[in-house]
């Protein structure tokens, strides 16, 4: 809960701010919640709001799924959202003065709901720290900018293409010229994120047509690292629109363009905060014990990294997509990569998109980890270049297979607890019903005359 105080302060010194946006993140990630008038502010960031409990299993769409259980058949009964502390902070982007705070709701016990995703990662936390070890961890996401205005035979295309059809010859990675050309939005998505306490670090030009990368720095709190990057996602979305344009993390806009990923890089540190990662001449144990573990259940867990139907475009072999469960040494063609860089040696994985829940991505990564270092996993050996061969598993890239998958895993259901797996596989499943009846332009122009 937000201290009275803090609150008061905050808002003390913004006498500007009108509205206050509280809000919690459903199964896929999307903020949702409500304005709420200056005059109650200071009630709601002390004493909380109610929010139906069914908010947190809505498909993409925003509807109900019933077969979660938390809508239909129970009076849809609210529950009540407190603020989590740090996430108090303003909204730049928009033209009414406003602030913002996460939410999340409790149990009515102290504790909180088992249908947040925030308390799926915490209780995955818990048991590293049950054994005095803390995750460090950042993320790297990668998004496109888009034009606002779209068309049936333009769905998606690059802002301000003065040549018509973005030219498929190009890439123009890590242009500096191409960063310049959107000055004015970088500058005001590092305002935004230094308002917001969002530690972005790096911003580079990536493969795609408008497509860019901001990079976070590493945080020892695995929640926070969750949070910044649902933080920034918000704000990259909505600093864009406020500059008259579109951003997306959807994992594969372009088909024949490079898919955005989400990229986790994260190390261990003991009670004395030591990297428990860094060994004798290279890696240690634990780190290679902990990449074994994350191999193993690398397919379980596909549903989570890659989970709509879009993500599977993405996973198919191309310039750095993962398509096995592989391991290498500072090799970005394997699924993950070991970085031994000294005391910042770490892991990367390299699997989850861009369009993925923080919460979850990081809950499945981190319980992969322990598993692997409690029952000493061997990863095997590393891959040179794309080497993969038949002792390395390929990854589901069909949403039906890795959803029943994850559903029928000892991992999934360990890791996630049996109730927010049943949610989760509810929320997919119905989604996935939904583009089985959808008939594609694609299907009607090679079926509807010569079938």
């Amino acid at each position: 809960m937000t201290d009275k105080e803090e609150a008061a302060r905050f808002l003390e010194a913004n006498p500007d701010v009108e509205v206050l946006e509280a809000y919690v993140v459903d199964v896929n990630a999307v903020p949702r919640g409500k304005w709420i008038p200056r005059e109650r502010a200071l009630d709601v960031l002390t004493d909380g709001m109610a929010i139906p409990r069914s908010v947190y299993a809505l498909d993409v769409w925003g509807r109900d799924v019933a077969a979660a259980g938390l809508a239909k058949g129970t009076g849809d009964p609210d529950g009540l959202c407190l603020p989590i502390p740090g996430t108090l902070s303003r909204v730049t982007w928009l033209q009414r003065p406003t602030a913002q705070v996460m939410l999340q709701m409790t149990d009515g016990h102290g504790g909180g709901i088992s249908s947040d995703p925030r308390n799926v990662l915490a209780a995955v936390l818990a048991r590293f720290a049950a054994q005095g070890l803390t995750p460090v961890l950042a993320t790297e996401l990668e998004f496109y900018l888009i034009d606002p205005v779209r068309s049936a035979l333009d769905p998606v295309r690059p802002p301000n293409s003065r040549d018509g059809r973005w030219q498929s010859g190009q890439t123009q990675v890590l242009s500096i010229a191409e960063l310049q050309d959107y000055e004015e939005v970088f500058h005001d998505i590092a305002v935004a994120c230094r308002a917001q306490g969002v530690p972005a670090d790096t911003t580079l030009r990536e493969n795609g047509p408008g497509q860019y990368e901001i990079n976070l720095n590493h945080v020892a709190d695995g929640l926070k690292a969750a949070d910044h990057a649902v933080l920034l996602k918000r704000i990259v979305k909505g600093v864009a629109r406020r500059h008259d344009l579109d951003a997306t993390f959807m994992a594969k806009p372009y088909g024949i363009q490079a898919g955005s990923g989400m990229h986790v890089h994260f190390s261990l540190l003991d009670a004395v905060g030591r990297n428990v990662f860094v060994g004798e001449g290279g890696p240690s144990p634990a780190l290679m014990h902990s990449v074994g573990g994350m191999l193993a259940h690398m397919a379980d867990s596909i549903a989570v990294f890659a989970p709509h139907a879009n993500s599977y475009r993405r996973l198919r072999p191309s310039e750095h997509a993962p398509t096995f469960a592989s391991w290498g040494h500072d090799n970005r063609s394997a699924a993950v990569r070991v970085i031994s860089a000294g005391a910042a040696t770490r892991i990367e994985h390299r699997v989850a998109g861009a369009d993925s829940n923080p919460y979850l991505v990081l809950a499945m990564i981190l319980g992969a980890a322990l598993d692997g270092m409690t029952a000493g996993t061997d990863p095997g050996a590393p891959i040179a270049g794309d080497s993969h061969t038949p002792a390395h598993d390929p990854l589901p890239t069909n949403w039906d297979y890795a959803l029943r998958r994850f559903s029928e895993s000892d991992f999934a259901q360990g890791n996630f607890g049996m109730d927010y797996l049943s949610l989760y596989t509810a929320c997919k499943e119905q989604e996935l019903a939904e583009f089985s009846i959808r008939v594609t332009d694609v299907e009607y122009d090679a079926y509807i005359r010569t079938a």
